[in-house]
């Protein structure tokens, strides 16, 4: 029983390992729509009601402690978005094959008693 089981995740690990090396670019972060006010007095920004400037890309994320900001040109808003989401996907494979190497490795130790 033990070696059928063992053999399932290991199944379910091989697939997670193919997915992940299909993914593409990646980038981590969030990417946020930002909408300006500017400093003409009679700009249309400032109307009643105000008509913002906008939408402007911009995209957060922390590296090495760091935490850096940048804007995103609206023709990279869809190639940034893939690379999010690719980012996400990625973090959740890692997480559900580090869960099955816990429960194989579980099963090898009971089975080395």
């Amino acid at each position: 029983m033990s070696a059928v089981r063992e053999s399932r995740l290991q199944s379910q690990i091989d697939k997670i390992k193919e997915e992940l090396i299909s993914l593409g670019r990646l980038r981590p972060g969030s990417l946020s729509e930002q909408y300006n006010v500017c400093g003409k007095a009679d700009c249309r920004c400032k109307g009643t009601p105000p008509k913002k400037h906008g939408p402007y890309y911009q995209l957060s994320f922390t590296r090495g402690g760091k935490s850096t900001t940048r804007f995103v040109r609206r023709e990279h808003v869809t190639r940034i978005k893939e690379e999010l989401r690719n980012y996400k996907r990625m973090q959740k494979l890692l997480d559900k094959w580090i869960e099955l190497e816990m429960q194989l490795s579980e099963i090898r130790m009971a089975a080395a008693r």
